[in-house]
């Protein structure tokens, strides 16, 4: 027996990365799992990977910030499984330039896609979550503890040099959280942030070789932290080094699991110890 027996997680972005980890940390412990990425073959992988280990999972692609992805997102879980029970908004990436170079289209992707989407997608979840909440009140049985975690940075806490767009989304969904958690606490839903600190991924690493990049909706996108850069700031961090996906996951899935029941509004660091 699973703790998260019984329920249904979507998480966005989790073809990839961090978001794949969470992915397989729920669906490990018992969760049904929506599994999403921008691209179909990534999502699939995730998808077979789940299922090989025996758990279940179904993949719904496509942008988070597409008008109609939110309602597709949510339609997938509640078709499938039934219903929605951990709502996990991951899905994003980093386009950086200081103030004075930083166009009004990295500006207006990245709130996209950090603030819009989870918006989107929690308003489009909000008459599943109410319905079943009512639903079980009427018939006297106990309302199920609902999650929703968003996921923030060190720079929506602390700022960052280079990352106006990315620093203001990530802040907003600390706003985000703390209001949702006061709108849906009725429905005995709890909702939580989890910041993370230096994550080893492909966005924060560079090939020896050269700049890396990613193409996101036809835009080809530099990511990585200098090698140099990159060593300076895991010597700032008290446990000494970058965290892994997997470590990143396990913070999320803290806010996901029973223990966490009465935890709510609140912002948790996952970052060795390093804050700004």
């Amino acid at each position: 027996m699973g703790k998260l027996d019984g329920k249904t997680a979507i998480v966005t972005g989790s073809g990839r990365g961090i978001g794949r980890e969470i992915a397989l940390k729920l669906a490990s412990d018992g969760a049904s799992v929506v599994v999403n990425d921008l691209d179909a073959q990534p999502a699939e992988q995730t998808v077979a990977d789940i299922k090989a280990a025996g758990g279940r999972a179904v993949a719904c692609t496509g942008s988070v910030t597409d008008p109609e992805f939110a309602e597709r997102f949510v339609a997938t879980a509640t078709d499938t499984y039934g219903g929605l029970d951990i709502i996990v908004n991951n899905a994003g990436y980093t386009w950086d330039s200081v103030v004075q170079k930083m166009s009004d289209e990295q500006w207006d992707a990245i709130l996209d896609v950090h603030l819009k989407a989870p918006f989107r997608i929690l308003r489009a979840a909000q008459p599943v979550i109410s319905q079943a909440a009512k639903a079980a009140k009427a018939d006297g049985s106990p309302v199920p503890c609902r999650k929703v975690v968003n996921i923030s940075s060190i720079a929506g806490l602390g700022g960052n040099a280079g990352q106006i767009n990315y620093a203001a989304a990530k802040a907003g969904i600390v706003g985000m959280t703390k209001t949702l958690a006061k709108e849906w606490g009725r429905y005995n839903v709890t909702v939580n942030t989890v910041a993370f600190g230096l994550i080893k991924t492909r966005l924060t690493e560079t090939p020896a070789d050269g700049d890396s990049t990613i193409d996101v909706a036809g835009r080809e996108i530099k990511v990585g932290v200098n090698p140099d850069l990159l060593h300076t700031m895991e010597q700032m961090i008290p446990l000494g080094r970058a965290g892994t996906p997997s470590e990143a996951a396990g913070a999320v899935y803290l806010m996901c699991i029973p223990e966490s029941d009465y935890v709510s509004a609140q912002t948790v660091i996952c970052g060795g110890g390093f804050y700004l």
